[in-house]
């Protein structure tokens, strides 16, 4: 396992952008598929978006598509959720994840990073 460190988070209002990071270490960042998750207060935690770790094919959840883009530089051991178009219904703890596991659930094993608070409001 690596340590994963998400960071970026903070107030924004409707409609502003936000990008957040997730790094690790080599050489295991680079095998890992990095997932975002988030929570909001009362709700269960909601996959955000997954990306792999060679090609970068991405997967995002609906209510994101089409705003929110992952990518990756595995020579910085660092993955980006870039957020457009924000929501107040976008608020929420994000948490990055990092496994051998592909798909939207997290793997047992996953590493986690501690969460970044992303708050959407006018």
């Amino acid at each position: 396992q690596v340590q994963l460190v998400d960071a970026g988070g903070g107030l924004v209002q409707p409609g502003d952008s936000l990008r957040l990071s997730c790094s690790g270490s080599a050489p295991t960042f680079s095998t890992y598929v990095i997932r975002w998750f988030r929570q909001a207060p009362g709700r269960e935690r909601e996959f955000v978006g997954a990306i792999s770790p060679n090609k970068g094919l991405t997967d995002y959840a609906d209510s994101v598509k089409g705003r929110f883009t992952m990518s990756r530089d595995n020579a910085k051991n660092t993955a980006y959720l870039q957020m457009t178009s924000l929501k107040p219904e976008d608020t929420g703890v994000y948490h990055c994840a990092g496994g051998t596991t592909p798909g939207r659930r997290p793997g047992t094993y996953d590493s986690w990073g501690q969460g970044t608070q992303v708050t959407v409001s006018s």
